[in-house]
């Protein structure tokens, strides 16, 4: 896809520079070669992958940078969404994509390999068994968000932040799952999906109010 089509595209979502733009079309290429193979997105047209996936994770970028995150988790990506987007726009942060499904882990080596993200690090594996932390973790439409979450707010440093690209009606539902966050006003993401980026910050308390919890 030609990097005019997808500036076109990202505009009620974000500006790339142009280095950026060629970075994305190169990306999309191989999405939709490893697509027709393997089941790593639903999305199959390529204009809509770009509002979709990329255009949404790079709206999440715009807000999250200011955190100047050193380091950062992307808890099931799949595809790559929202934690390589973030890298390209990240570039001091060192992000880690925690990717169970060992095609898509595959997957998001390659791209790595060929947009020559230096930042940015797979481990195949899942969440529970990672055992570093981070001071911004991501997490955007995984399946079992009820036990994901959790896990996902696990992963985040003392006074670090959580980033969740979810739906509407579960941003409620997030606040009510977890304790020990202090949640920011949702924000509205583009493209009439209905989803939002809902912000955290985890407190010094978190961890006893997980155990009380469980």
């Amino acid at each position: 896809m030609n990097t005019v089509d997808i500036d076109r595209l990202l505009q009620p979502f974000a500006k790339l520079d142009q280095q950026r733009l060629i970075l994305t079309s190169i990306y999309i290429d191989l999405l939709l070669k490893w697509n027709a193979r393997i089941n790593l997105t639903a999305v199959r047209g390529p204009e809509e992958m770009v509002t979709r996936h990329f255009g949404e994770s790079f709206f999440a970028a715009g807000i999250l940078r200011p955190y100047s995150p050193a380091s950062l988790i992307d808890l099931g990506p799949g595809a790559g969404f929202p934690g390589i987007p973030l890298a390209m726009l990240m570039p001091e942060a060192k992000v880690t994509l925690i990717e169970s499904n060992q095609k898509k882990s595959t997957f998001l080596k390659e791209v790595i390999f060929a947009l020559k993200l230096a930042n940015v690090s797979v481990f195949s594996g899942r969440g529970e068994d990672y055992q570093q932390k981070a001071a911004m973790v991501t997490m955007r439409a995984v399946e079992r968000f009820e036990q994901a979450l959790p896990m996902a707010l696990d992963l985040v440093d003392q006074e670090g932040q959580i980033a969740l690209m979810i739906g509407t009606s579960q941003a409620a539902q997030a606040r009510g799952l977890v304790r020990g966050v202090e949640w920011r006003d949702a924000i509205t993401v583009p493209g009439g999906h209905s989803r939002v980026l809902l912000v955290g910050t985890k407190s010094v308390k978190v961890e006893q109010s997980q155990k009380k919890l469980g």
